[in-house]
């Protein structure tokens, strides 16, 4: 049994396990500092989410839908496939830089058996697919692979930044570097998939 959304406990909890996931991971994250962060039982929890790994699954599909529904409003504009999906894929990056609390999290998805980046994968994999109907996107490219690659690459270097930024050439602001990199990333993957 999950608790629906506008439940003002459920919301306080899902808040405090995004947190505590986010900073711990989901091995180092314990269920009473949710529950107090949350203001509520450690019982509550447990009767909500059955288990750590049901409100960790609650809380990763939150963070994947939260990064699907701004992908697809700025993928669902006009022009060709592979302009939409430049704009899609600076707007994952933008977005996960500016929520690193949903970076952290999705960084940890491999240990959730429920596929939870599918949703916010799903735009990327319809802008390749329309891409390569419309003989923009190279015939050879897996649009789940590539899709899957450039949230991989995003979240790397938003979770390694402090290594990236000790091979970078120095910019003087860390600012300059993020963008050197989600305009590199945008690049590579757009490039490597323009039919030819």
């Amino acid at each position: 049994m999950h608790p629906k959304l506008s439940n003002d406990r459920a919301i306080r909890i899902v808040a405090a396990a995004r947190e505590e996931f986010a900073a711990r991971g989901f091995d180092g994250a314990r269920m009473d500092r949710i529950a107090r962060r949350a203001g509520t039982n450690k019982q509550l929890l447990f009767y909500y989410y059955h288990s750590k790994r049901g409100l960790f699954q609650t809380v990763l599909g939150q963070a994947a839908k939260a990064l699907e529904a701004h992908v697809a409003a700025t993928a669902l504009g006009a022009g060709q496939p592979l302009d939409r999906l430049r704009r899609a894929l600076e707007a994952q990056f933008e977005y996960l830089a500016d929520h690193p609390t949903y970076a952290a999290l999705l960084a940890q998805a491999g240990r959730s058996e429920a596929r939870p980046l599918s949703p916010a994968l799903a735009r990327l994999v319809v802008l390749v697919a329309e891409g390569q109907g419309r003989g923009q996107v190279r015939d050879d490219v897996d649009p789940h692979i590539a899709a899957a690659q450039a949230l991989v690459l995003m979240l790397a270097y938003l979770m390694l930044e402090p290594l990236v930024a000790t091979t970078a050439a120095p910019l003087g602001d860390e600012l300059g570097l993020a963008v050197r990199w989600k305009d590199a990333t945008v690049k590579l993957l757009v490039e490597g998939l323009t039919a030819r």
